[in-house]
């Protein structure tokens, strides 16, 4: 009986962290995003040296959550996703920008703005 109430205690706290994780990578975050920051450009689309320079400023900040090679992990998820390559421009500077807290995704304000452009042109170049 002891056992029973001892797994059904771990399912109790486990599901909560299970669902946190799935809903981190739905997607949810771009309901959030405004209109005009979604239709926003990449100035730096297509740009070679962007691409390099985001490379690095994801290893620097962001693999330790997404991965060396961006492919996620049970908590963050795969950026060579379909949600991510079909995601705008905007909205990924976005979410870069603003965060999303309740998903785990914090704020890279303190990144200036173009090295956050940098990064877009990197995950696109993903895929």
């Amino acid at each position: 009986m002891r056992r029973w109430r001892v797994a059904v205690l771990g399912f109790c706290i486990a599901l909560p962290a299970l669902a946190i994780s799935i809903e981190a990578g739905d997607g949810r975050w771009q309901a959030n995003v405004p209109s005009g920051a979604r239709q926003r450009p990449n100035p730096m689309a297509n740009e070679a040296s962007a691409i390099a320079a985001g490379a690095k400023l994801f290893q620097r900040n962001c693999s330790s959550c997404h991965g060396k090679q961006a492919e996620g992990n049970a908590k963050h998820p795969d950026l060579h996703s379909d949600r991510i390559r079909g995601a705008t421009p905007g909205e990924l500077e976005w979410l870069l920008k603003n965060g999303s807290l309740k998903n785990g995704m914090p704020s890279w304000s303190r990144l200036p703005e173009p090295q956050r452009w940098q990064l877009v042109s990197f995950l696109k170049s993903l895929n």
